[in-house]
């Protein structure tokens, strides 16, 4: 009994002292980089946090997030033509098929599909601009000081910007939410046009799923202004680490694996010794 409470005390007090190499983290060619310990609220490493940089498809999190926060996942969600003006990254969807609202936020999270997004906010929007509104006031709401939307899918249109702390501040409120984190952990999710029976599958584009155990989400982006963009949450042995990558010349999986087991190393290295 003596035993297991000093275990579980010495993995709560490892919980809020993690340790980072800062100067292996200096020499990563990456724009903008945050790592934080959620279980403390701890910034661990912070790299131009406050640098203005565009957001790609990180931006479908606020996407998604409004929408299940004001849409039922049930809802109908009829294709038009509008929905389906847009590249890259489709799903493929045709003018009049319906879908579940939940099916098409699972695709723009997922497999980032930009007409599953432009079909999410228009549903939930009613138009992409009012749905604009909203993303820049739920951003202004949960404390995103310096950013602004101009679109759901992350394109670089206008002065569609954010920062890493925003950024980091949107992830937080997200994951937040369990239906959120239930989809983002997903590597794939299989779904059907209700009145055409047509399949699709949404595989995702976040490699740490497939290749890191500790992984539970969050999000990619990419756009050529953006490059390679990723946030990424971990949890192993009482730890809960979320990272903000910005314009990565790194390998992004790589790299985030090798921050993880940075912020997770000292836990077990102790936890052995017990």
């Amino acid at each position: 009994m003596f035993k297991s409470f000093i275990f579980f005390f010495l993995l709560s007090i490892l919980s809020l002292h993690a340790e980072i190499d800062s100067e292996k983290l200096d020499k990563l060619n990456v724009e903008a980089l945050l790592v934080k310990n959620l279980k403390n609220n701890e910034i661990l490493y912070s790299k131009e946090a406050l640098r203005e940089v565009k957001p790609a498809s990180l931006t479908k999190i606020m996407t998604a997030i409004l929408a299940i926060e004001e849409g039922e996942l049930t809802r109908l969600v009829v294709i038009s033509k509008e929905m389906l003006q847009v590249e890259p990254t489709k799903a493929g969807y045709k003018e009049g098929e319906i879908f579940l609202l939940g099916d098409l936020i699972r695709a723009a999270l997922i497999k980032s599909d930009n007409d599953a997004a432009m079909a999410v906010a228009i549903s939930i929007g009613g138009s992409v601009e009012n749905f604009n509104k909203m993303m820049n006031a739920k951003a202004a709401k949960i404390g995103m000081l310096n950013s602004a939307f101009t679109n759901p899918c992350g394109f670089d249109i206008g002065n569609h910007h954010s920062t890493p702390q925003d950024l980091l501040v949107l992830a937080e409120y997200a994951i937040q939410n369990p239906v959120f984190n239930d989809i983002t952990r997903l590597n794939q999710h299989t779904y059907y046009a209700l009145n055409s029976s047509r399949k699709f599958v949404a595989n995702t584009h976040n490699q740490l799923l497939n290749k890191y155990e500790y992984a539970v989400g969050v999000k990619t982006g990419y756009t050529s202004k953006a490059g390679p963009c990723l946030i990424a949450r971990a949890k192993k042995e009482g730890r809960d680490c979320l990272i903000v990558m910005l314009n990565s010349k790194e390998n992004r999986w790589k790299a985030a694996k090798e921050i993880f087991e940075q912020v997770f190393i000292s836990s077990q290295a102790v936890l052995a010794s017990l």
